[in-house]
């Protein structure tokens, strides 16, 4: 499988957004560099968990819709 990669945008949020988590939840500061790390490590652990959870859901939705599609464009020929 492809790495998982994120835009330098993506994961600059990212880590502001754990650095404002340790710091209203557990009452921490991080620095750029360790909330660079947790983001790293969540990313090399769960993303591939995620990424293959969000394959099969897509997988699920559009399996829905073809199956689906003979009632939405059918069109009768004896009529």
């Amino acid at each position: 499988m492809k790495e998982i990669t994120l835009s330098a945008e993506r994961r600059e949020a990212l880590c502001r957004d754990v650095q404002k988590t340790f710091s209203t939840k557990f009452d921490e500061t991080l620095s750029d560099f360790r909330a660079g790390e947790i983001v790293d490590l969540m990313l090399k652990t769960m993303g591939p968990a995620v990424y293959n959870q969000a394959v099969q859901d897509v997988r699920a939705h559009l399996q829905g819709k073809l199956d689906d599609l003979d009632g939405e464009v059918w069109v009768d020929e004896s009529a």
